[in-house]
């Protein structure tokens, strides 16, 4: 190739010279006259927004078509690759580190798609409930920075299988056809605006603004509508103990019934509704993306914790506050504690005139004598 010192002047070179050359492209006669490069950066804020999926328990792990160097270094600029020099290729290649030593001390991994493709190859004879299926997969994935280079969708298939029968919830993005069988077999499929119309249909949700930004947002805010509901429920599932107690004190020792039906409906209507509505605009707490991921199978939006809290923590505490507050205005107004219990069943507690019943003496009082 002439360069711009010889531009004009012929080459000592011809096509003749390398024919027989295996692989051989002719390449003399040319002239260079320019270099173009292509820089295609990430979004702004997808490092900030890998970080915060980082703080919250979310792994994150590229899968792309590209080269590994041009993916380890995308991968660097987003803090999916938070340590490069800790990648356990870089360790082994430039550190001259042993596969064990560099496996041990590595936090991430980039692998080649034709390694995973020899692998899963060498476990072809294996069924596929062997448990040894898919181990190296297994490994690599429990690492924790995961590139995956020059992958086809066969293989986005494996790793995506590969992550759940690790027992995480998979959530897949991508805007191409090559894309589509991953996304169709996560958990939550997420296809971009601008993708394929194969994608799309085969996704869960779409992106309008193809921002990864935007699945951070929508984790957050997911979290924060969770955390309202289990807090609007509890709230309205502490006020049933409350409101049973009178009427079992009023079956099981007669006393006089201190919560009507009528005041339960108050109570319910008019004190209830709204504060519990309120919780749907609470501000979310600040730790609400620091959190460990909650298990699916196990905390559910109503369980075992939060049914004692409202029932047996608050219930029992605004029950025990409201009796306590009724058997004291009985005391103010001159009905001592022990003579409530079987009131109930008395004609006429209170001075009538007619004949009474005193619970202290055990004796009637004749109408008139106590006016």
């Amino acid at each position: 190739m002439k360069t711009w010192k010889d531009w004009g002047m012929k080459v000592p070179q011809n096509q003749s010279d390398y024919a027989n050359v295996e692989g051989s492209y002719p390449l003399h006669g040319l002239t260079l006259i320019g270099v173009v490069s292509l820089n295609d950066p990430p979004r702004l804020n997808v490092d900030l927004s890998v970080d915060k999926c980082r703080s919250a328990g979310i792994k994150v792990i590229m899968v792309t078509g590209d080269q590994p160097p041009t993916a380890a270094a995308i991968a660097a600029k987003v803090n999916i690759l938070k340590h490069p020099q800790r990648e356990y290729g870089y360790m082994m290649n430039e550190l001259k580190m042993t596969a064990k030593d560099a496996w041990e001390q590595s936090t991430g991994v980039v692998v080649h798609g034709d390694l995973l493709a020899a692998k899963h190859r060498a476990q072809d004879h294996l069924a596929e409930d062997h448990p040894d299926k898919g181990d190296f997969l297994q490994e690599w994935i429990s690492k924790f920075e995961v590139v995956f280079a020059r992958t086809t969708p066969s293989q986005k298939l494996l790793i995506v299988d590969a992550c759940q029968k690790a027992g995480h919830v998979v959530a897949v993005t991508g805007d191409g056809v090559n894309d589509s069988p991953a996304i169709k077999k996560a958990d939550i499929g997420i296809a971009m605006g601008s993708g394929s119309d194969v994608a799309k249909n085969a996704a869960d949700m779409l992106l309008l603004d193809d921002n990864f930004c935007s699945i951070v947002n929508g984790v957050e805010e997911g979290r924060l509508i969770f955390d309202n509901l289990k807090k609007s429920i509890a709230y309205t599932l502490s006020s049933n103990i409350p409101e049973i107690l009178p009427f079992i004190m009023f079956i099981l020792f007669q006393v006089p019934l201190p919560l009507s039906t009528v005041l339960i409906l108050c109570i319910d209507l008019g004190t209830d509704m709204i504060p519990a509505i309120s919780f749907a605009y609470e501000n979310p707490e600040l730790d609400i993306m620091d959190r460990v991921p909650r298990n699916s199978k196990r905390d559910h939006l109503v369980n075992t914790k939060l049914i004692s809290f409202a029932y047996l923590q608050i219930g029992v505490i605004q029950a025990s506050a409201g009796m306590y507050t009724y058997f004291l205005i009985l005391n103010d107004f001159g009905i001592r504690p022990s003579t409530v219990w079987g009131m109930s069943q008395l004609y006429g507690p209170l001075p009538m005139p007619t004949d009474l019943y005193d619970p202290a003496g055990g004796v009637t009082i004749p109408a008139g004598s106590y006016q």
